[in-house]
C-alpha cells in the first residue's frame, strides 16, 4: 500500500493510526498542503477531490476520505478490531467518529480557514475565532456524551481503542493550534492519555512525521 498524506492533515492522521494499529507498514508520498501540492495536476490526476488522504492498494485501486480508508482496514484486516462486536456498539462508536469527521473537523479543515482569510477577508484573529468556537461546541457536546455513557471505558467505547479514538486525538490535534486547553474536558483528556500510551498514536503524531516542518 501507498499512502499520501501530508503531516497535519488532521484526517490523514486518523489513517495513519489506524495503520499502525492493523500493524501496517506502507510506502509514504507527502504532499504538501500548503504549498497546494494537492491542487495541481499530478495529484489531482490520482484524487480529483484534491484532498489527502489517499491510498492505493496492491492491487491498484484507490480509496479516499479518510473513515472509509478506515473502515476498509476493519473489513481486509480485521484484528485488532477498530469497531465493537455489536451493532449497538459500532453505531455508538461510528455516531462519536462522524460527529468529529464531518461536525468539527470540516470547519477547522484548511481550505475553509484559507477562504475565511482569502476571499472573505477576516483576520487571522477572526479566522481563530471561527476555529475556537467550533471546537468548543464539539467538544462541550462530546465531553458531556462520554462522561455520562456507561460504555466509555477507559478509551471512548470500552477498554480498546476503536475509531472514535482513532478520530478524537487527531481533533484535539486541531484544538491545541487555537490554544485550546483540552484539560478542561477531563473525560476526553484522560482518553487521550490512555490513546498516548500506545506507540500507534504516538507513532503517527504530525511532529514524528518525515515531513514534519
Amino acid at each position: 500500500m501507498k499512502l499520501y498524506d501530508y503531516f497535519r492533515s488532521s484526517a490523514a492522521y486518523r489513517v495513519r493510526i489506524a495503520l499502525n494499529l492493523k500493524g501496517q507498514a506502507v510506502e509514504r508520498a507527502h504532499v504538501h498542503l500548503r504549498k497546494g501540492e494537492q491542487q495541481q495536476d499530478p495529484y489531482l490526476a490520482l484524487n480529483p477531490l484534491g484532498l489527502v488522504p489517499l491510498i492505493e492498494t496492491d492491487d491498484g485501486a484507490r480509496l479516499t476520505q479518510s473513515l472509509a480508508i478506515i473502515e476498509w482496514l476493519e473489513e481486509t484486516i480485521p484484528r485488532p478490531p477498530l469497531l465493537p462486536g455489536d451493532a449497538l456498539g459500532r453505531a455508538r462508536v461510528r455516531a462519536i467518529a462522524l460527529a468529529i469527521a464531518c461536525d468539527i473537523h470540516p470547519l477547522n479543515n484548511l481550505r475553509v480557514l484559507q477562504y475565511l482569510t482569502g476571499p472573505l477577508a477576516l483576520s487571522e484573529t477572526t479566522r481563530d475565532a471561527w476555529y475556537a468556537h467550533w471546537c468548543e461546541v464539539g467538544l462541550n457536546a462530546l465531553e458531556t456524551q462520554l462522561a455520562r455513557e456507561h460504555s466509555t471505558g477507559r478509551f471512548c467505547h470500552g477498554d480498546a481503542p476503536t475509531l472514535a479514538d482513532v478520530c478524537l486525538v487527531p481533533q484535539l490535534a486541531n484544538a491545541r493550534r487555537v490554544a485550546l486547553d483540552v484539560a478542561r474536558w477531563p473525560t476526553i483528556a484522560r482518553i487521550e492519555i490512555a490513546c498516548n500510551a500506545l506507540p500507534a498514536f504516538v507513532n503517527a503524531a504530525p511532529a514524528k512525521q518525515p515531513d514534519a516542518e
